[in-house]
Order: structure tokens, then sequence, then C-alpha cells
């Protein structure tokens, strides 16, 4: 991607002075943010809030690591490309519709103008003043706008340029990136069928170490009669010489 078109994102979020950040920014890794202070000749704090505001926008990301042994946090920051691009392209529609707006307002109103305070102004504020300069109290002459329609409309050439330019840039980092995702969802399928695979060996590998249980030997049990229990003619005996006494008893009446 031209650096132009991210010098241009960066100005328009934290302004000029701060461009020179982005010719220390990568678009694939994380970039330490003490090593571009340090490039760019400022402190870790600026540098940081410089980057703050363009992550507000989407334009930078950026990963923290613990220090283990001072216990403070380090940031690495990465510039998001086809969010910076996309965010241009925003930006330039809206100067493309409002540059139109202006040239139809310049073709189809009148402005005036004070000829000794070079001050300009529309046609509901010179009807205010009535037609006289505030400043000087000269009278308005009308201004010839086909000059400024003209540059207008030069600038209205130069955005529309730049947006096809934006465009096609934006339409390959889109190509990049789905790139990218193909491969990374390849390798992970790659991965997962090889973890499987490893699982499914494992487990075979335990079962094999298994022994199979002895298969037990079915006898028939032998049938074995019931004793007869010793108590049971002891009790008839008894039954029997009671009903006896009984019977003679009865006799003798």
């Amino acid at each position: 991607m031209p650096i132009k078109f991210l010098k241009e994102v960066v100005f328009h979020v934290v302004g000029k002075p701060s461009e020179d950040i982005v010719n220390h920014l990568d678009g694939n890794k994380y970039i330490n943010e003490f090593l571009i202070a340090k490039k760019i000749n400022l402190t870790v704090n600026q540098v940081r809030n410089i980057l703050y505001k363009l992550s507000d926008q989407g334009v930078v990301s950026f990963i923290k690591k613990k220090d283990k042994r001072k216990g403070w946090y380090t940031f690495f920051w990465k510039i998001e490309v086809l969010k910076a691009l996309e965010l241009l392209e925003n930006i330039l529609h809206k100067r493309i519709t409002e540059m139109h707006h202006q040239i139809k307002s310049r073709e189809t109103k009148l402005f005036y103008i004070c000829s000794r305070c070079n001050i300009e102004f529309n046609e509901e504020t010179a009807l205010t003043h009535n037609f006289t300069c505030p400043e000087c109290g000269g009278v308005f002459d009308v201004k010839d706008s086909a000059q400024v329609v003209k540059e207008y409309k030069k600038n209205l050439n130069r955005l529309e340029s730049e947006l096809k330019e934006v465009n096609v840039e934006v339409n390959k980092e889109r190509v990049r990136i789905e790139k990218i995702q193909i491969r990374k969802d390849k390798k992970e399928a790659k991965q997962k069928k090889a973890a499987r695979k490893a699982k499914r060996k494992a487990t075979e590998k335990a079962r094999s170490k298994i022994k199979p249980p002895k298969k037990l030997s079915k006898k028939k049990a032998k049938y074995k009669p019931k004793k007869k229990s010793k108590s049971k003619p002891r009790i008839q005996k008894r039954i029997k010489k009671s009903f006896k006494k009984k019977f003679k008893k009865k006799k003798r009446i």
C-alpha cells in the first residue's frame, strides 16, 4: 500500500506532526512502542497518545505483554491496512460530496466581496449588512465565481482520481487477507486431522494393552438331595406318646 494514503489517514485523525509515525509501523507484525518512540524522537507516553487516537478509529491494533521482572506492561502496535484504507475511502466520499455541494452553490447563488478587506459574503449575509462592509464601510462588489468553480472542479477530479486508487488498494488488501485466512484455515484443519489421527492411534494402542478376561468354565452343578432333618422323627414320637396317653384316659373313663 502506498505510504501516502496512510499518512493522509494519520493527518486526518491526529494531525500533520504525527505523520512520521507511519514510517515505523508494520502491517504484518507488532512493533515495540519503545522502539517507535526512539526512532521518531518522542517519549513513550506521547507515542502512546497518538496511537490510542488511531486505535479509536481502528487504524492500528495492539497487544500487551507484562514484564515479569518489572511488573509493567509494554505495548506492541501494528497498522491495520484494510481498516485504514476503508477509513480513507469514507473520508474521500465525504469530501467529494461536499465539493459537489460547493460547486452547485457557486453556480446557482451570488457571492459578494469587499475589495478593500478581501472578505467574501454570501447573498444572505450581504443583505443583512445592507451590502456594505462591516469592517471598512465599503460597498460590496459581486464576485465572479467562474475561477472558484474551476478550482473546485479541479479538486473534485483529483479527489475522484484518488478514490479510484484507494478502491484498487482496498480490493488488493481484501484479496490478500482472504488468501491468508484460507491458508490459516487449511493449516488448522490439517492440525485437527493430525490430532484426531494421533488420538485414534493412542486409543487403539491402549486397547491392545488391555488383556481380555478369562472365560469362566460352566460346570453343571451336581444335585445333592437334602438330608432329612433328625428333628422330625422326634416330634412324631412325641405326638404318638401324647395321643396314646389321651386314649388310655378315655378308656378308663
